[in-house]
């Protein structure tokens, strides 16, 4: 059986993303990009979580494109109302998340 080396606890049973993910402080922003696209950007990760997890599961819920860039995660689209609700159903709590 393998123990995760940071919690102590087994693999199966380990906390330590649950932990992480609590402690991060997200910020939501949309830019404008070439030839008028929208793009929402997302950033504020810190060390501890998957991040290309996050993204995979965010653009299957939003049905977009996206991508991971030096921890930031740019999505396809103006998703400024739908981010926050995703992103409390993927673990993480609504006062982590701002918009900017």
């Amino acid at each position: 059986m393998d123990i995760c080396p940071k919690c102590g606890l087994p693999v199966q049973a380990c906390i330590c993303e649950e932990i992480a993910r609590t402690t991060q402080q997200i910020s939501v922003k949309v830019e404008k990009r070439r030839f008028g696209k929208m793009s929402t950007i997302i950033s504020g990760f810190d060390g501890g979580v998957d991040i290309k997890d996050i993204a995979k599961k965010l653009k299957s819920k939003l049905a977009c494109g996206g991508t991971v860039k030096n921890k930031t995660i740019e999505l396809q689209g103006d998703h400024r109302n739908q981010i926050k609700s995703a992103l409390v159903s993927l673990g993480f709590e609504e006062s982590q998340i701002t918009k900017g």
